[in-house]
């Protein structure tokens, strides 16, 4: 019998969550991917912080903390692709406002 998974109103699966097996080796490359695009998009942050920035900015550094935050929280369940992606989405997002000063 398969698990079952219910609809919820938001339209996502209150199933259990589904992802792909990988190795020891893949796993910590994909961690050091992982923690290496965080603590770039980190240091693109930091540099910008104590700056003013305008509304466009200012939704960017939220996008990017937000990735990041999500990059975390895919990492710590092991869905090493969805971290990489999120990652990798931070780190681009905080290097362009870095890039906009």
């Amino acid at each position: 019998m398969q698990p079952s998974s219910s609809v919820s109103e938001g339209g996502k699966a209150d199933g259990p969550l589904i992802v792909p097996q990988v190795s020891a080796t893949e796993s910590a490359a994909a961690q050091q991917e992982i923690n290496a695009n965080l603590a770039s998009a980190e240091r693109n942050l930091e540099a910008v912080r104590a700056k003013n920035l305008n509304a466009t900015q200012t939704d960017m550094a939220n996008k990017a903390k937000g990735f990041m935050d999500e990059a975390r929280e895919a990492a710590q369940s092991g869905d090493w692709a969805r971290a990489r992606s999120l990652a990798k989405k931070a780190q681009v997002l905080a290097e362009e406002l870095a890039r906009s000063f």
